[in-house]
């Protein structure tokens, strides 16, 4: 192919100064071929791209294609039930309710309910009129410590920082917040300006790096905690154990990245690369760990204080639970984060392989935390593919008291699925830093969008559980909820997560299935105590 193009271009040459000799305006055709023939010079010569030097220009076609294969497959070879990792009638549901337009659908239902996964909701003959329910149900978060508990809503926006979202973005977001009365998590990178102007309910997230509350070597600084802590919008303090996109996995903010207005939100130094480690610096066993929760109600004047994570192995939840059994220190609230969310750059081993998917690790927190008896005192919130009523009516028969959504409310804001926010070259201007692309986010009409989203939404869980007979989310038990397992099996999610009794981890003989990470967890440590095994039925014991 290089000599086909090497041949093609002295011809092509030679043809037009031939032909120049008795018509000369044919050499204006040389301001197309002549950039041409040095872009194949350069594909030649160039050691980078293999197909661009055995196919000069020619190769280059398959880039284009490549890019736009996204695209290509999104609105013209995707199905309506396709489309990874929200569906088009999931996203075409979002952005109806966000412009508040008719999201009602003909004909039936496009999904295929005899294959495996299809999941649905049992109604009821003596169903309620949504009329006659409450339109905005709040879950009270706070514990027997807590001396400013939050009345929440059941519906909140997950964290995400400033740097991952625009500053329009984060602007939009809690201005939505504002209107609906609802909260909005900051994420890891610290309390912001654009999270504090609107005035809406603020969920502080404290992760690794402690931004926005740490000395210049990254180790937690009390004062700077206090003072933020302190501001009335921030009504609850999230510790960021790990998260659904990469669990266990810290991260690296470049220093190029680290501009003077991200090094002053983050209290670190600008130009400089900032490290967030896979654990937290201020503890590191379940003891330790209760006892900071304990410090940051301290210092926050004793507002909500609880911890995100994805789960990972239960032996080590269950160390947790013991520390706030044994020390009598309890989370005002634990937010389960599923290994299928994340709106932000990770790792694809991380994406797809790391961390708990949300269903099994909601029902799991929720039976840990009755086995222990310490539900009546911490509320469950649960993130990770959140989108639609039907979701948030899942989560709360799986035990949840409300739920977050990230990417939920960045499609209200209109993005699109370009799977570009690692790139900052977000078309719709959310998940980017570059101005050109973040100011075509208009605030004023995003806002009202974010607003819209959260009301519909609520107003259909609402419906779905007047639907069911139900008055509160609360009332939903596992059995409301049927899904389909196989093409001639059905299950409720209370054969699926058989529910254990209350306080029937307080004493022995534990439940079958949870005598071993039983065996192994301790509130000393987070590490697995091998040397109990022995303990355990050795059918159990077998399976390490």
């Amino acid at each position: 192919m290089r000599k086909f193009f090497i041949i093609t271009s002295i011809t092509l040459l030679i043809v037009v100064f031939l032909i120049s000799l008795f018509w000369p305006p044919v050499v204006w055709i040389l301001l197309i071929i002549l950039p041409v023939i040095v872009l194949g010079v350069y594909d030649i010569f160039q050691t980078k791209h293999s197909i661009s030097r055995n196919f000069p220009v020619a190769g280059r076609v398959r880039f284009l294609m490549e890019s736009l294969r996204p695209g290509i497959l999104q609105y013209f070879i995707e199905t309506n039930t396709d489309g990874r990792p929200f569906s088009r009638i999931n996203r075409s549901l979002v952005y109806q309710r966000a412009k508040a337009v008719d999201d009602t659908v003909p004909f039936g239902t496009q999904l295929n309910v005899y294959g495996s996964g299809y999941s649905w909701l049992n109604h009821s003959i003596a169903a309620i009129h949504p009329k006659d329910l409450n339109q905005d149900p709040r879950v009270l978060v706070g514990g027997p410590d807590c001396l400013q508990p939050y009345s929440a809503s059941i519906f909140n926006i997950s964290a995400m920082s400033f740097g991952s979202l625009s500053e329009n973005a984060i602007l939009a977001l809690n201005s939505g917040a504002k209107l609906g009365n609802f909260a909005h998590n900051t994420g890891e990178g610290g309390l912001s300006d654009y999270h504090l102007q609107p005035g809406g309910d603020i969920i502080w997230q404290v992760g690794t790096g402690y931004f926005g509350c740490r000395n210049q070597d990254g180790t937690f600084k009390d004062d700077a905690f206090k003072e933020r802590a302190h501001l009335p919008q921030v009504k609850m303090i999230e510790i960021k154990i790990s998260q659904g996109a990469k669990p266990g996995h810290g991260g690296i903010l470049p220093a190029r990245k680290v501009t003077p207005e991200i090094a002053r939100i983050r209290l670190v130094a600008p130009g400089i690369d900032v490290i967030s480690p896979p654990s937290h610096t201020e503890f590191s066993t379940p003891i330790e760990m209760v006892h900071f929760i304990k410090k940051l109600r301290d210092l926050s004047g004793g507002k909500p204080i609880g911890f995100k994570l994805c789960v990972g192995n239960k032996s080590e939840f269950f160390a947790i639970c013991k520390a706030m059994q044994e020390t009598g220190i309890y989370a005002d609230f634990i937010t389960v984060d599923g290994a299928e969310g994340g709106t932000g750059a990770a790792p694809l081993e991380f994406s797809n392989s790391v961390g708990m998917p949300l269903r099994d690790g909601l029902a799991f927190v929720y039976d840990a935390l009755n086995g222990f008896g310490l539900k009546k005192h911490i509320r469950i919130i649960s993130s990770g593919k959140v989108a639609t009523g039907f979701d948030l009516v899942k989560n709360f028969a799986l035990g949840a008291d409300m739920c977050n959504s990230a990417r939920g409310m960045m499609f209200a804001l209109g993005c699109i699925q370009a799977l570009e926010c690692n790139t900052n070259t977000c078309p719709t201007g959310v998940a980017t830093q570059d101005p050109a692309l973040s100011q075509g986010l208009v605030v004023s009409d995003k806002k009202v969008r974010v607003y819209n989203y959260h009301k519909q939404s609520v107003f259909s869980a609402i419906q779905l559980m007047g639907a069911a007979g139900i008055c509160h989310p609360e009332e939903i038990q596992r059995t409301f909820v049927y899904r389909r397992v196989g093409p001639n099996e059905i299950q409720t999610l209370a054969e699926t997560y058989p529910e254990i009794p209350e306080g029937s981890l307080t004493q022995t003989p534990y439940p079958s299935q949870y005598e071993l990470d039983m065996a192994l967890s301790t509130s000393a440590t987070f590490l697995p105590q091998f040397g109990n095994v022995s303990k355990v039925h050795p059918k159990d014991a077998s399976s390490i």
